[in-house]
């Protein structure tokens, strides 16, 4: 059975082996990597049409005599202030995958970090104040890169703790995605993050 070590000392958590010693499937979480980066877009770039700038309500000069290239509005794309042609618009960029590959991707990276010895337990509930200084010397002896940190509900003080701390990502377990998981070199859960973690993974998993 996989396990993790505790932050300051502490037994070892029993992992479970049905969450965290699954094979690594490589295009399975891609795939789910991508479209949670791509959910993660908000889809609000957009520019000007030639209908939408203002001007062009009538040709600006002859079409000949003139000596100038025949124009017909000032709203032409070739014009300063003309609209733009094939221009971004606003979009959705959700792309649907199934939510027994999203689970199956989520273990998939949860195991990555057990097989690397890279899990670490944390105690929320020993933060009875915000401290960076307690959190920074938890994560010294365990820093290797990019940190995330995820904790449960009303662990704000662990939370404010390790918030303020360089590359260090805080988030509400709820909100841990695949792509979190594999962009951090180090994953540091409180229990309830874990927990809430391993039954999320564990849904269907059958």
């Amino acid at each position: 059975m996989p396990s993790a070590p505790t932050l300051g000392g502490g037994a070892s958590v029993t992992l479970d082996a049905d969450v965290f010693e699954t094979p690594f499937n490589g295009p399975l979480v891609h795939e789910v990597v991508v479209a949670e980066l791509a959910a993660r877009r908000r889809g609000t770039h957009a520019t000007k049409t030639r209908g939408m700038v203002s001007g062009g309500t009538q040709k600006p000069w002859r079409q000949k005599g003139t000596g100038r290239a025949r124009a017909g509005t000032t709203r032409s794309p070739i014009w300063t202030g003309g609209g733009t042609v094939f221009g971004p618009s606003p979009r959705r960029y959700v792309v649907k995958v199934n939510r027994k590959a999203r689970r199956a991707a989520l273990r998939a990276a949860l195991s990555v970090h057990a097989e690397r010895a890279t899990v670490h337990i944390i105690d929320a509930a020993a933060f009875d104040a915000p401290s960076t200084k307690q959190a920074a010397e938890l994560l010294h002896p365990h820093r290797g890169g990019s940190v995330l940190v995820a904790l449960h509900d009303d662990e704000f003080a662990a939370a404010k703790s390790f918030r303020n701390l360089s590359r260090v990502n805080v988030l509400h377990v709820d909100d841990v995605g695949v792509a979190d998981l594999i962009g951090a070199a180090t994953l540091v859960l409180s229990q309830g993050a874990l927990d809430a973690l391993t039954t999320r993974a564990k849904k269907e998993a059958s």
